[in-house]
């Protein structure tokens, strides 16, 4: 495909030829041959694809935000000509990246490496991977896009960081056992799902029933009811927040309360005023995972108020911890927060970011017993956050 130069000296040498014949002028006419040659052999020298192989890797596939995340493309020759003149074009996100790749003798590889943008949280798109041939005049270039299954596209999932925070008590004690359900009190089991038998089940957990129905054994699972449950209600409203470090402060920071309940398997739900983010009941061995890939693509919303959130909580059974992370900008949003709070054993309510000299607003309708903990970066969530857990 010609380039704006190329067609230009297209159309130049075209008309030096044939004014040159015309009007006989002998050199602009061996001008505009000359021109129509260089186009001639440009078009030749790009003409066929270059016979290249890429592999694409990114390591690693999940990253904290701000942690680093590197991007690296292998490009291969596997025809039987050296190939010069190869520029690639990569994309993250929507940013253009160009990597410089030099001449490749057949058989022979190369791999570019470089680091990816890990600031802001989210499933950050890579590729199409464009591979860009031309002629040293610029006159015709080639462009080849590789698809999905020759390496052209990935995704990189920048994840919130979490800091390392205990469990908060609540007025449920923790079972030694966490989530087990063979050691667990009797009184505090209640059924969960039915599995199939492993080798070593209680026989008098065995619901022949269902046995019976699906020709394979099958057991109750059971779960302790006892396990301490964390309700983390994250504020993602715009206006809560004065700049949008702010919101990834507050992401960062309920990504580490639940995270902390997550990891001990306990049961953790996660939600905000456009509805549940994510339930676990503890059961699962990778629910802290999930809730970090969840967190990721979270988003402010432009709801006016966060009772969303709690006409849930009002709706449902709940106990345990409750955990309300909001901003330092709008808090009359939180005024239902009252109607709720009864209903755990313990609340707390973080607020991220630094509050403004003229404003000395607190959330309203919130009775003293209740702990309002300022977090002005992640580094210092563990301190004010202990001080809370040993109360």
């Amino acid at each position: 495909m010609l380039s704006p130069t190329g067609w230009g000296a297209l159309v130049g040498g075209a008309a030096l030829t044939g004014a040159g014949y015309a009007f006989g002028y002998p050199e602009a006419a061996i001008l505009g041959a000359g021109c129509l040659l260089a186009v001639a052999a440009a078009l030749v020298r790009t003409g066929r694809s270059p016979q290249l192989a890429a592999r694409r890797r990114v390591t690693p596939r999940k990253v904290a935000r701000g942690d680093r995340a590197e991007g690296s493309v292998t490009l291969t020759n596997t025809g039987r000509r050296t190939r010069r003149g190869l520029d690639v074009t990569d994309r993250c996100g929507e940013l253009p990246l160009t990597l410089q790749v030099p001449s490749l003798a057949a058989g022979a590889e190369h791999t570019v490496r470089y680091a990816l943008p890990t600031e802001r949280r989210g499933r950050i798109a890579l590729g199409p991977l464009r591979l860009e041939r031309t002629d040293p005049l610029g006159l015709a270039r080639r462009v080849r896009v590789f698809g999905p299954t020759d390496g052209g596209t990935d995704t990189l999932l920048v994840r919130p960081r979490v800091c390392l925070l205990p469990v908060l008590p609540s007025g449920t004690a923790h079972h030694v056992e966490g989530p087990s359900s063979d050691t667990a009190d009797e009184g505090s089991l209640t059924f969960h799902a039915l599995r199939e038998y492993v080798l070593g089940d209680d026989l008098r957990r065995v619901h022949w029933r269902s046995s019976a129905r699906t020709g394979t054994l099958m057991v109750k699972q059971l779960v302790d009811v006892s396990l301490p449950h964390t309700t983390v209600v994250l504020d993602t409203r715009s206006a809560a927040y004065r700049t949008e470090e702010d919101f990834e402060l507050a992401v960062d920071t309920a990504a580490s309360v639940a995270f902390a309940a997550a990891r001990s398997n306990f049961p953790v739900d996660v939600l905000s005023e456009t509805g549940p983010v994510l339930r676990t009941d503890g059961a699962g061995g990778n629910d802290a995972e999930a809730l970090l890939d969840r967190l990721a693509l979270v988003r402010r919303s432009d709801r006016a108020s966060a009772a969303g959130a709690f006409d849930e909580l009002e709706r449902a059974r709940r106990r345990g911890s409750l955990t309300v992370v909001t901003g330092t900008a709008d808090v009359s949003g939180l005024s239902a927060l009252e109607r709720v709070r009864r209903r755990f054993d313990r609340t707390v309510v973080l607020r991220a970011g630094s509050r403004a000299q003229d404003d000395p607003h607190e959330p309203p309708g919130l009775g003293s017993d209740v702990p309002q903990l300022r977090v002005t970066g992640l580094d210092s969530l563990p301190a004010a956050w202990r001080r809370e857990a040993v109360r």
